[in-house]
This record gives C-alpha cells, sequence and structure tokens, in this order.
C-alpha cells in the first residue's frame, strides 16, 4: 500500500468486497464507510458500488481488494484493482 502512494501520490484507495466477477477484466467491488449523524448521533453504514479494472483477471467474488483511482477507462470505470487483500475461502 506505501508503495502505490509513493508511485501515484494523490490517488483515492478504497478497501472492499468483490461482489461481481461475472465480466472480464471487470470488478464490481462494494465499499462500506462508517458515518456519524449528527442530529441522532448514531453511527450508520453506507455502501458503494465501484466498477474496477482487474488486467489478470486474479480476483473472484467475495475477496477482499485494495482499489485506486485511475484515469477513465470505460464510461463505468475509474477504478484499478492495486492488490488481493484477502481471498475468500471456497
Amino acid at each position: 500500500m506505501n508503495e502505490n502512494k509513493l508511485e501515484r501520490p494523490g490517488r483515492k484507495i478504497f478497501r472492499g468486497v468483490v461482489v461481481s466477477d461475472r465480466m472480464n477484466k471487470t470488478r464490481v467491488i462494494s465499499v462500506e464507510r462508517t458515518l456519524h449523524h449528527a442530529a441522532y448521533a448514531k453511527t450508520m453504514k453506507r455502501n458503494a458500488k465501484y466498477y474496477a479494472h482487474d488486467e489478470s483477471n486474479e480476483s473472484h467474488e467475495g475477496d477482499t481488494v485494495e482499489i485506486m483511482s485511475t484515469r477513465p477507462m470505460s464510461s463505468l470505470k475509474r477504478w484499478r484493482i492495486s492488490r488481493v487483500v484477502l481471498k475468500a475461502a471456497k
């Protein structure tokens, strides 16, 4: 992770779970974030889906991956998988 930051400064990096691996060289990643509600003082969870480029098709559904922002590769893909953090148990 530190190597990517040194090579590519200013890039956003998120960690999420692969939701879909049905497309060739493209994965759908679900990133969960927590936020604190100002009025109700409650911790809430929010999910966002990102389309990420996976050149070698190495990640599969259920894997935890790290994605990094990149140039637009298609109408939906603006991210790429920088590394697979944890493989899913099958």
